[in-house]
């Protein structure tokens, strides 16, 4: 495919997603009819689609429209592309520019210029204050490629070496002591000997640095209650190969690679449907807006409303309070989110210390995208000795 011809299959393809697709699947359906695209060619316009909906509003005031071909449009000439090359008419790519087209499109202002809905650029500005800004700015942006250097396994430096030896280039990130930033080779990361072997995990640095804080001392039986893929898990089991991991989400199926990644990492975790007793340390990331990870997953800026938010900050509170029951005296409820948010993640901690008040709070800190990795929150809550 020429580069014009990639650019008119992203028009179609936001098109689609404009209309109420999803993204994956808008992207998954054309790939299945494409069998002539390369893989070249399918990461081009995946990098379009994703770059268009980072910056979804401002693309369309530097495009001077809504639909694909404006955003577009926009999109390239906020990246400098050569857009009468691009819209030339030519072959798949597409038509030529007309003089209307030529002259539209300004400079987006105030919420478009963040890239976010108007009521969440207020949010931004009330939860985040002067670092509002540039949390709005950052998420418009590609996130970086991060490994987890398996520490049951290797060490970062040799997990670092041998990632090289297969093509991978990473460097040492300090959000983590474990954490790497790969910088050349990442469509290949799965390919490798380190990967295969389990030396690393594909895990965001911030992810690593909220696993790091979790207090592990002397623990005998955790429980990733929201587990998912389990990246968190394999993280704590990595740092306390000793203690009985178990792992628990209430879409079992979600867990379904779990058993095969704690496999080639080394790590001993059950799968566990209802989760009984208690247990010294009980982590929590709850399903929340993933506000800090809109650079891998745009299109969520988009889709999330304030009832949706309203929704997730009571599923949160009932997990947290689900949680708390699960944990012995003397224990700890590690409580995460993926949000930048106020509503998920300080007041839901000031909520739950109100309303139990034999706890406190222990290690807890907001990571934000310009430390490097996504946008997460960890409040570590202690219970009381009985």
């Amino acid at each position: 495919m020429t580069p014009a011809a990639r650019v008119q299959t992203a028009i179609e393809i936001l098109d689609r997603i404009r209309a109420g697709e999803a993204a994956e699947k808008a992207l998954t359906s054309w790939a299945r009819r494409a069998r002539f695209a390369g893989a070249k060619d399918r990461a081009a316009i995946r990098d379009h689609v994703f770059d268009a909906l980072r910056q979804w509003r401002s693309a369309a005031a530097l495009g001077g429209g809504e639909n694909g071909r404006a955003r577009m449009l926009g999109l390239l000439r906020l990246q400098g592309a050569d857009v009468e090359a691009l819209f030339a008419g030519q072959g798949h790519g597409p038509a030529a520019l007309g003089d209307a087209e030529r002259a539209t499109g300004r400079l987006p202002e105030g919420a478009e210029a963040w890239d976010l809905p108007d009521w969440l650029a207020d949010r931004f500005a009330a939860d985040l204050g002067s670092g509002a800004e540039a949390t709005a700015l950052a998420l418009r942006t590609r996130a970086p490629v991060f490994v987890r250097a398996n520490l049951l396994k290797t060490t970062r430096d040799a997990a670092r070496t041998a990632l090289e030896e297969d093509g991978v280039i990473a460097r040492p990130h300090p959000l983590s002591e474990t954490a790497l930033e790969v910088i050349k080779g990442a469509r290949g990361l799965t390919r490798t000997r380190a990967f295969d072997q389990g030396l690393v995990e594909m895990q965001d640095a911030a992810s690593q640095a909220v696993s790091d804080l979790v207090p592990l001392s002397g623990a005998q039986r955790v429980l990733d209650y929201c587990a998912g893929g389990g990246g968190k898990t394999l993280a704590l089991a990595a740092r306390a190969p000793s203690a009985k991991f178990e792992a628990h989400d209430v879409d079992f199926a979600r867990m379904a690679d779990l058993p095969e990644r704690a496999r080639r990492a080394g790590a001993q975790v059950e799968r566990v449907e209802a989760p009984t007793g208690l247990y010294d340390v009980v982590m929590a990331d709850a399903p929340c807006s993933g506000s800090g990870a809109w650079r891998r997953a745009p299109e969520g800026k988009w889709r999330l409303t304030p009832d949706r938010l309203d929704a997730l900050t009571a599923i949160q509170r009932e997990i947290l309070d689900t949680c708390a029951a699960l944990v012995a005296p003397g224990g700890w409820l590690a409580y995460a989110t993926c949000s930048v948010l106020r509503a998920e993640n300080e007041a839901q901690i000031e909520r739950f210390l109100a309303a139990h008040r034999t706890w406190k709070q222990g290690p807890s800190r907001r990571f934000l995208p310009e430390d490097g990795g996504d946008g997460f929150y960890l409040a570590c809550l202690q219970r009381g000795a009985a």
